[in-house]
């Protein structure tokens, strides 16, 4: 029947039917001394996924094996001058390099893929894999981190005098050929190097590896969005919290929606990172902060509110606040007020004329009148010092000799009602002056307090600032 099959059908039968009599464990060799050597290449299709939760990068790449399988050589005369045959991969020994780091649950990495052979006993075999490697990421600088991961490769039964492990086509590198650029992360620095162990058990016997380095760096376009916008967008409002006035009960409710914005924003970091990282994102760190700096505003903007409605119900500032706050820190952030420059001039004392009014009943009484201010009367009302300089200007209050006994005892009546009069429009006016004075007073505690809370507030708002520069300096150029 071997004419009704081609050459090719016959010739990998006669090779297999030779590997069924030997058998597919060993290594196909002439001398146990004898090493096979293997190269290994790497041609990274794509990224498929980095999990900073689990530490784990996925991969899928295609890796080329090429040894000498002396079991699997013919002359290609005798068979049709053929070259090469394609057999399947669990017939025939294959080198056992595998993941050092694997991580991945399924413990299969390759797919099934026939090797190719040709006359030489030369063996091509590139099956396509999905790595699963574990990987140590560096969430410093999230989103703007860089991650360096390496893929191990290496004999896992075979130390280098069985099984000598070298570079496919001495490419030190993954192959990029064929790869397919991801939407979060770009390749910055691709490597690989070729080491030796050499452990306590066999020291005479070296281990060789493979070991692929990988450098990438994450696009930040997504996260702008959605972390970074929305960070500098809440700073700011933060920053306008102490522009509010201080009597406003819309700062206490303004930093605690502030407040739960930045939570919010931490929940999704804590949802993109890794929970048990060796570092914190400095970005975490800004919205702690953040949240720190804001608990911090709300307090004092309610001591602010409370230091400003307590003016209302206490006499005065302290004397110390009032120089520290009004006399020097104003001066510095150049708060201009009419309460400040009142502050520093001297009360000119008011001088008040008295007029002397006799009042003589039975010739016995005499009476002085001071009023508390001098007022302006109007053009057909003369002012009532006069009246009071006319009475004393009145020889001294003498009666004139021509009114008779009974006109004195009437004028002496006038004179004591209109003193009367006078009295109590002069506890009218005292009181008026005394209120009117104690309002003043008041109005002018409440201005101090609220210009002591407006320099507070500055002073909280420059160290918001500073802390927020500091913090984006460190999170943005640090690296």
């Amino acid at each position: 029947d071997d004419h009704l099959v081609s050459k090719e059908k016959l010739l990998i039968t006669k090779l297999l039917d030779r590997y069924a009599r030997h058998g597919r464990i060993g290594r196909p060799v002439v001398n146990t001394s004898d090493s096979i050597n293997v190269r290994f290449g790497l041609s990274l299709i794509q990224i498929l996924k980095v999990d900073e939760k689990n530490q784990v990068l996925e991969t899928n790449v295609w890796e080329t094996f090429t040894w000498t399988d002396i079991l699997m050589t013919w002359n290609q005369s005798e068979h049709d001058n053929i070259d090469k045959v394609r057999v399947p991969s669990d017939r025939v020994w294959i080198p056992d390099i595998v993941l050092y780091n694997f991580a991945d649950p399924r413990l299969k990495e390759q797919r099934e893929a026939a090797v190719v052979v040709g006359s030489a006993g030369d063996v091509l075999w590139m099956p396509q894999a999905i790595l699963r490697s574990s990987c140590q990421f560096d969430t410093t600088y999230f989103p703007f981190d860089k991650q360096n991961c390496s893929l191990k490769f290496s004999s896992w039964s075979y130390d280098g005098t069985k099984v000598d492990l070298n570079f496919f086509q001495d490419l030190k590198m993954f192959s990029l050929e064929s790869y397919m650029k991801g939407t979060e992360w770009d390749i910055i620095e691709n490597k690989a190097q070729r080491n030796e162990f050499f452990y306590e058990c066999c020291p005479n016997q070296p281990y060789p590896d493979l070991t692929f380095h990988i450098v990438i760096q994450r696009k930040v376009a997504f996260y702008s969005f959605i972390l970074i916008l929305p960070c500098a967008l809440l700073s700011l409002l933060t920053l306008v919290i102490f522009w509010v006035p201080p009597e406003s009960p819309a700062k206490l409710v303004l930093g605690m929606n502030v407040f739960v914005a930045f939570f919010v924003l931490l929940l999704l970091l804590a949802d993109s990172t890794p929970r048990a990282a060796d570092s914190v994102p400095l970005i975490g760190a800004y919205f702690c902060l953040s949240m720190v700096m804001i608990t911090m505003s709300t307090v004092l903007s309610t001591v602010v509110a409370n230091m400003f409605f307590r003016g209302v119900r206490i006499n005065r500032a302290p004397a110390w606040l009032r120089t520290l706050m009004i006399d020097c820190v104003a001066r510095v952030f150049f708060i201009r007020d009419k309460l400040i420059e009142e502050t520093h001039l001297p009360e000119a004392p008011q001088k008040v004329k008295c007029s002397r009014l006799r009042l003589l009943k039975d010739g016995k009484e005499e009476q002085t009148f001071c009023p508390p201010k001098p007022m302006q009367g109007t053009m057909n009302n003369p002012p009532l010092q006069s009246v009071f300089d006319s009475n004393s200007n009145n020889q001294n209050g003498t009666i004139p000799r021509e009114l008779s006994n009974g006109d004195i005892d009437r004028l002496g009546i006038i004179r004591s009602s209109i003193a009367e009069d006078l009295r109590m429009i002069r506890e009218i006016l005292e009181n008026y002056k005394e209120r009117k004075e104690k309002a003043e007073r008041k109005e002018k505690h409440v201005r101090e307090w609220r210009i002591i809370c407006c320099i507070t507030d500055r002073l909280f708002f420059l160290l918001y600032l500073l802390v927020n520069i500091i913090g984006i300096c460190i999170i943005f150029f640090a690296q």
